[in-house]
């Protein structure tokens, strides 16, 4: 059950997976391989948070700047990562926007004025995100290792997806939005539809859902 201490703070997740259920290739193929109105999508979705949460592998992978164009007061950019190892060549580094916050389990290979560092338990981040730099409502866009942890610690509330049913992956090792195939989760996470919109002009469909409890295996 999501602690109470972080009821207020709405959690939410953007995905686009493959007609086989991937988020990527085996070899980690960047993002890029959606729909223009997928990725206008993204920007929609950034737009009603307070903070954007990422991991450094698919901030690399993405070349990820994390803002959103247009924008009068950016969302934070927040970035995950175990060995906080960066250049600070890194495009996110460079590039006008939220402010910046790491959380890492390691002290950073870089320091920087426009960085605040966290440690700690990543619920402890989260309330802290919530408690001190009034966050509302934080949305993360991956990568799957990431959000596996959000549900694992059962604080995910809502999962934007769009279905790419023009592209198949395949894989053994080809992650999902929950890591690689076969770490299963060690109980069911029971979510409601709430958006359905397909497109099938682009071979594409959004879907929204909404958190509604455990299915115990």
């Amino acid at each position: 059950m999501k602690p109470a201490s972080l009821q207020p703070l709405t959690i939410s997740a953007n995905f686009a997976i493959s007609a086989d259920g991937k988020i990527s290739s085996s070899d980690c193929r960047p993002s890029g391989w959606t729909s223009r109105e997928d990725h206008q999508r993204l920007l929609d979705l950034r737009r009603g948070a307070d903070a954007i949460l990422v991991g450094r592998r698919t901030l690399l992978a993405d070349n990820m700047t994390l803002t959103v164009p247009g924008a009068v007061k950016h969302p934070l950019r927040c970035v995950a990562s175990a060995s906080g190892k960066f250049t600070g060549q890194e495009k996110l580094f460079h590039t006008a926007g939220g402010e910046i916050h790491l959380w890492s389990q390691e002290t950073p290979t870089i320091a920087r004025p426009d960085m605040i560092i966290h440690h700690g338990d990543v619920c402890e981040f989260l309330q802290t995100l919530h408690d001190h730099h009034g966050v509302k409502h934080l949305h993360c866009e991956g990568g799957g290792e990431l959000l596996r942890l959000l549900i694992e610690r059962d604080v995910l509330d809502e999962i934007h997806l769009t279905w790419a049913a023009h592209t198949i992956f395949g894989g053994a090792k080809a992650p999902t939005i929950t890591g690689i195939p076969g770490m299963v989760l060690d109980v069911s996470r029971h979510f409601k539809l709430t958006h359905f919109d397909p497109r099938p002009a682009n071979g594409e469909v959004f879907l929204s859902y909404r958190r509604a409890g455990n299915l115990t295996q």
